[in-house]
C-alpha cells in the first residue's frame, strides 16, 4: 500500500515501552545523531540486527521472547 503522495506506508507494528538509563539512551541518541536518522529508526535497526547488538539489547530481546512464549503457552 502507498499514501497518495507516493511514500510508502509502513506495516502496523507493535508498540512497546523500554526504560533506558541516562547513559543508553544518550548513546543511541548519539548514534542516531551520526548516522542521520532518528532515535526510533535506530533502535528498530539494533533491534532488527542491521547494527552490532548490545549484550544489553541481546538481553532484553530475550527476556521479550520468553514472556510471549509464555503467555502464548497459557492461553492455548
Amino acid at each position: 500500500m502507498s499514501l497518495k503522495d507516493g511514500r510508502a506506508r509502513r506495516p502496523r507494528m507493535k508498540r512497546i515501552s523500554l526504560e533506558l538509563d541516562s547513559d543508553l539512551l544518550r548513546m543511541l541518541s548519539q548514534a542516531a545523531q551520526a548516522n542521520n536518522v532518528t532515535l526510533e529508526e535506530e533502535c528498530l535497526q539494533r533491534l532488527d540486527g542491521a547494527q552490532r547488538r548490545s549484550r544489553y539489547v541481546q538481553a532484553l530481546v530475550a527476556e521479550l521472547r520468553a514472556d510471549d512464549a509464555q503467555r502464548r503457552e497459557r492461553a492455548g
